[in-house]
């Protein structure tokens, strides 16, 4: 036996995972408060009580952590067109696990300035032109984060032919170098500043934000949450040596503020008569859905999607649905007690699947040109994807987690939209999924074949 603990300091609760990797067994879970403002090593000491009762005393060889606890990693990017520089800088970051809470194009402003330094980033990202190319905008930007009075460290991942030229400008600062996150048109790099985002966050952010606390509990904080999220489903897609993948997947996080997408697939045109517009867009890609979220942004749900459709999918009347609303928004941790509740709880979960796949994906448009009909496609084609993996609270203790799930298949009132056709869906009943993306660091194999026990187990 050779147990490890895998850990997840999350918002809201720290989430505990035990594995034996010899025979490739999960061993048990446990979960409490995640107690970062007051100690984090409370939360984790409750978790580990309760994963003590269910599976006896374990004395574990390693254990490894991931957090997004604390607000998670909160960056700013800044680049030089937002559909070009500035959306492969966001790309960059989402995939690095960060929270991107703002995302800037062209020349910082003065007001853009005040903006940063109330927004506190633990890590902002200065990207801009390919190299060779537009010199002036980034220049400026750095001379603009060079009079800022916050202290953050600022990654310079833009144009190589001035990153010299704007680390002088910024000398004084934290600064790190990384390659062009687009260094050719239309061409996203953005593995070596993920890398380097992943290094500042573990030198740097766990000290600030007090998680350094629970070091002498485990053997290192890897990664941030959503890292090991997609490490996890990339993984499954993809396999690993001496283990098959399942192939291309769609990932859903329901969670209380935010609702994370995950494709991991090509997703390019099949067709001839399809041309691509705008960033291609990366293989492994994340999108967070700030706005959607069960409990925190539970109004947000309601803004996309309207009160009237809302209380009309429940049964209830538009006044009833918006007391309960405030209800959820105003008691985060409030779980259904009665049918009433859970029918709503049911709706907005759907609702919130469907607004952020809707969002994740592709669409696509019809025009004609002199050689005859054309298809212009935007983003990701995720029609013929077949497995998808949904994961978060509202999933797992939901009623029908299937039904909230198949919102994120194709629906014929919204023709141009990518999503796939059909899909096994494939259900995190564990919430194992971010403590395989941390195992797979140093047992892939393992993670890989824990990942397709539980899962396939849970599947649809």
């Amino acid at each position: 036996m050779n147990p490890i603990l895998l850990i997840d300091f999350g918002s809201t609760f720290t989430k505990i995972t035990a594995v034996d990797t010899d025979a490739a067994e999960l061993l048990g879970t446990g979960e409490s408060f995640t107690t970062v403002q007051s100690d984090i090593n409370d939360g984790l000491k409750a978790a580990l009580a309760e994963l003590t009762r269910k599976i006896g005393r374990v004395e574990f060889v390693r254990q490894y952590a991931c957090s997004s606890a604390a607000g998670g990693l909160r960056m700013v990017t800044a680049g030089l067109v937002p559909e070009l520089t500035a959306e492969a800088a966001k790309q960059a970051s989402l995939g690095a696990g960060a929270k991107v809470v703002k995302v800037y194009a062209y020349h910082l402003t003065e007001a853009d300035l005040m903006e940063i330094e109330s927004l506190h980033p633990d890590i902002f990202l200065l990207t801009g032109g390919i190299d060779g190319g537009n010199q002036e905008c980034i220049l400026h930007n750095a001379a603009v984060l060079a009079r800022i009075k916050k202290e953050f460290p600022i990654i310079i991942a833009g144009n190589r032919s001035c990153a010299d030229q704007c680390a002088e400008i910024l000398a004084g600062r934290e600064v790190y170098r990384c390659e062009n996150v687009m260094p050719r048109f239309n061409q996203i790099n953005i593995e070596p500043v993920q890398n380097k985002i992943r290094d500042v966050f573990l030198q740097r952010i766990i000290r600030a934000k007090g998680l350094s606390k629970a070091s002498n509990l485990i053997s290192g904080i890897v990664m941030p949450t959503p890292a090991a999220m997609l490490a996890a489903l990339k993984l499954l897609a993809d396999g690993c040596a001496g283990e098959d993948g399942i192939g291309e997947l769609l990932g859903i996080d329901l969670g209380g503020a935010t609702t994370d997408v995950y494709s991991i697939a090509q997703g390019m045109p099949d067709q001839v008569n399809t041309v691509m517009k705008g960033l291609i867009e990366p293989y492994a890609k994340r999108t967070v859905e700030g706005d959607i979220g069960m409990r925190y942004s539970v109004h947000g749900i309601v803004g996309a999607a309207g009160i009237e459709k809302v209380s009309k999918m429940a049964g209830l009347s538009e006044e009833r649905a918006l007391h309960l609303i405030d209800y959820l928004a105003q008691n985060v941790d409030v779980l259904p007690q009665n049918a009433e509740l859970e029918t709503l709880d049911h709706v907005l979960a759907a609702l919130a699947v469907e607004i952020a796949v809707t969002r994740h994906v592709g669409k696509i448009e019809q025009t004609y040109t002199p050689v005859g009909l054309t298809y212009i496609q935007q983003g990701k084609d995720l029609r013929r994807i077949r497995q998808i993996v949904i994961t978060g609270g509202a999933m797992i203790h939901a009623r029908d987690p299937f039904d909230i799930a198949a919102r994120a298949l194709y629906d014929q009132s919204q023709p141009m939209s990518l999503k796939p056709y059909s899909a096994n869906i494939l259900l995190d009943k564990n919430y194992i999924l971010a403590a395989m993306g941390l195992l797979s660091q140093s047992y892939p194999a393992v993670a890989q074949k824990i990942m397709k026990k539980e899962l396939l187990r849970n599947g649809n």
